[in-house]
């Protein structure tokens, strides 16, 4: 019988990714008791230093689960009530109609209708996602930039509303997910990472990760960059950089070996009751950054090859970093995946980004870590 989790296999298709243009990556594969770990490619191009599978990295929106789980545990103490509209927690952030209509579950399924904050705090931005018309400047003017939570919401309700509260499909918005680190500070008096951390971080016996906004990451680490779509040629380093831009949203810090740790004990029950990771279960139609449908839960999206079992986790972005986090359903296989490039397609003449060969070769890898051998790639 074939060892559902073969090195060399694996090995190949993590080499196949940086020979497709990835600077490096990194990635940990468990299934039971077996445990793999590689790394490929460099962690500084200007000094050759390599990538090693143990580094810490800034892994973006995979963030969104751990502030959803501290969400749901709240609702479990009866501090939070899921369907309880958020006008009524924090009227000053989201007055009137709004917050009366908007309830904390449309803010954790990004159903809220609450648009994207991020071109109104980056001005060469504002055309997001019209990417042709964007530009990389003000990623430099902000690096050491410090935001308030507060400020970054008004932008986002301000904004244009991208839906009704509750509408589907719903649009995946960083507004709403610095919403609910604000809820969590005024329902626990706690600083919301400070709370994330205690009974979240701590609670999943996770060693290198931590919730820091701000620039640095401490201990080994890789340098990330940012091409922005070509327009920044050649990719430019971002890892020192405030991570207020995004706070509860996406400023988490981790290990592929913390993130394995955290996604099997979410799904035994271990961080959340079982009945709340239902909930997390539960899936609407939300619209990706990308432009793509997906569905999505409470912090919680699910992937899966056609015919095949399904895995849930997340994924996440941030300047140069991006990390994927997917256990299967059952518990008993793992990945997670660092990459220290972002945003490496270019863009065609109306804007879209076109197909590059990482693409291809990252789905490689995703269909390997998740199922072994070769076959259709999950989605």
């Amino acid at each position: 019988m074939k060892n559902p989790l073969d090195p060399a296999e694996l090995n190949t298709a993590l080499e196949n990714v940086h020979r497709a243009g990835m600077p490096g990556l990194f990635a940990e594969v468990r299934d039971g008791d077996q445990v793999w770990r590689g790394a490929a490619g460099v962690a500084d191009v200007a000094t050759g230093r390599p990538v090693t599978a143990d580094m810490r990295h800034r892994v973006g929106s995979i963030t969104k689960t751990f502030t959803a789980a501290a969400v749901l545990q709240q609702v479990e103490d009866g501090q939070i009530g899921l369907d309880t509209p958020i006008g009524r927690y924090l009227p000053r952030l989201v007055p009137g109609e709004r917050g009366d209509a908007i309830t904390v579950r449309m803010l954790i399924d990004h159903t809220s209708g609450l648009a994207e904050y991020l071109p109104y705090a980056y001005p060469s931005l504002k055309a997001f996602p019209a990417l042709a018309d964007t530009g990389p400047q003000s990623l430099d003017d902000s690096r050491l930039t410090r935001f308030h939570p507060a400020e970054l919401i008004e932008m986002g309700v301000a904004a244009p509303a991208v839906g009704a509260p509750g509408g589907t499909p719903g649009v995946y918005s960083n507004t709403n997910y610095l919403l609910l680190g604000e809820l969590l500070e005024k329902v626990t008096g706690t600083a919301a990472d400070k709370y994330i951390t205690q009974n979240v971080i701590e609670r999943a016996g996770l060693q290198d990760t931590e919730l820091p906004a701000g620039p640095y990451v401490d201990g080994p680490h890789s340098q990330i960059y940012e091409a922005w779509f070509g327009m920044i040629d050649p990719p430019r380093d971002y890892s020192v950089y405030d991570m207020s831009w995004v706070g509860t949203a996406g400023a988490l810090i981790s290990t592929v070996t913390d993130l394995n740790r955290f996604f099997g004990k979410l799904l035994a029950g271990e961080i959340v009751s079982r009945s709340s990771l239902e909930q997390m279960q539960r899936t609407v139609p939300v619209i990706s950054q990308e432009g793509k449908t997906i569905d999505y839960g409470l912090g919680l999206h699910p992937m899966a090859a056609p015919g095949r079992e399904t895995f849930w986790g997340h994924g996440g972005t941030v300047w140069g970093a991006g990390a994927l986090a997917m256990t299967r359903a059952d518990g008993e296989r793992q990945v997670s995946i660092a990459v220290n490039l972002q945003r490496w397609n270019s863009l065609d003449s109306s804007g879209r980004p076109q197909p590059h060969p990482i693409d291809g070769a990252l789905a490689a890898l995703y269909q390997v870590a998740m199922y072994g051998g070769a076959g259709d790639a999950p989605r």
